[in-house]
């Protein structure tokens, strides 16, 4: 008895949800992303943090939004262009993502993906596992859970 493997020749290959925010472009693992939409009427959340754009309900779900550019540092978008979003799931939980434009779906190979380099800014660091080079630009590639550490961290050093 054989087993088949999805892999090609070059290693295995991993399906990306492209995603522009503030002109960087960042990849989502096809596996986390539930849907994408417009969000439309959201209800902020009092005493959330900055991060948190509110929650909306999505056929039937309560889900919560979170600013992709407050969670990078970056300023608030002002080129008039209505917000898209992208829905990921954790612990049974439901977040969209708000991010300034969606792209394609990318196939890459998993061989062609680096480390983080020292020079990427640290806010996008600690959300990224890791980079892909594509023709003349950088993909960084999300981590969802990490994206959504959103509770501060309480020092419990005395």
């Amino acid at each position: 008895m054989t087993t088949t493997k999805t892999e090609t020749i070059e290693g295995s290959v991993a399906e990306y949800v492209t995603a522009m925010i503030g002109g960087q472009l960042f990849g989502l693992p096809i596996s986390r992303v539930q849907d994408v939409f417009m969000p439309e009427r959201l209800t902020r959340v009092p005493l959330s943090p900055a991060e948190i754009a509110g929650v909306l309900n999505l056929r039937g779900r309560i889900v919560t939004v979170v600013d992709m550019r407050a969670r990078l540092g970056l300023p608030k978008n002002d080129d008039g262009k209505p917000p898209m979003a992208v829905g990921v799931d954790l612990r049974g939980e439901s977040y969209g993502l708000l991010i300034d434009q969606i792209g394609e779906v990318l196939r890459l190979s998993d061989d062609g993906r680096e480390e983080n380099p020292v020079n990427l800014d640290p806010r996008t660091a600690n959300l990224a596992g890791g980079v892909h080079r594509l023709d003349g630009q950088l993909m960084v590639v999300l981590d969802v859970d990490r994206v959504l550490e959103i509770v501060p961290k309480i020092a419990l050093a005395a």
